[in-house]
């Protein structure tokens, strides 16, 4: 995966970052976490072939566009069909429909700016985009809300890579803490929404 991806920007540049980080929106085992901070460092490395802002921007475009591709299929296919298909071929794409469930339960006790939180952890990003769709979430406001959510994820490890230079693969290990401490976090309030609607039920 490692060589690959290094190959990859190495002959593309610019649009091999994007394209990554475009398939890495598609096929989740494909990491940002890599990507990304091995691109800033490859920035810091080779001023001359990749300038650090040139780079973030690429990532930037690459994971907005892959987040078009969930968000579509969610508007066009539905919750129920999405859900067979996803138990059908989500194997290839490690996306189940309890996944797609959990998601919809998520984006529906946040609005829409569950988008925007969730472009931020790992294992969300990607699929956030689809209740965005199911739930017919307009376009620009999901690509705000998207393209906000990005940016600071993407800038944060293209950043942290060129500062961090040769050792940029540290930033995964810290990663890895921080989107712990923030999926924990969206659980907890995802519980408390449960309960309170809950309650409100049996009032009623």
């Amino acid at each position: 995966m490692l060589e690959w991806i290094t190959n990859t920007i190495n002959s593309l540049g610019y649009w091999g970052i994007a394209l990554l980080m475009f398939l890495e929106n598609l096929f989740p085992p494909i990491p940002s976490e890599l990507i990304m901070p091995l691109a800033g460092f490859t920035a810091r490395a080779t001023p001359n072939n990749l300038n650090i802002i040139g780079v973030f921007f690429a990532g930037l475009l690459g994971s907005v566009v892959g987040a078009l591709v969930w968000y579509y299929p969610g508007k066009f296919l539905g919750e129920q069909r999405l859900k067979t298909l996803a138990d059908k071929y989500g194997k290839w794409l490690t996306v189940s429909s309890k996944d797609i469930t959990k998601a919809k339960h998520w984006f529906d006790s946040q609005g829409n700016k569950a988008v925007l939180i969730g472009r931020l952890v790992p294992g969300v990003r990607t699929l956030i985009s689809v209740p965005a769709g199911i739930s017919n979430m307009p376009l620009l406001p999901f690509l705000f809300y998207t393209t906000l959510g990005s940016a600071a994820w993407v800038g944060l490890l293209t950043f942290s890579g060129y500062l961090l230079g040769s050792q940029y693969s540290l930033v995964d290990k810290y990663i890895t803490v921080v989107s712990k401490v923030v999926l924990g976090s969206i659980v907890l309030v995802f519980v408390v929404w449960v309960l309170k609607r809950q309650r409100q039920g049996n009032r009623r």
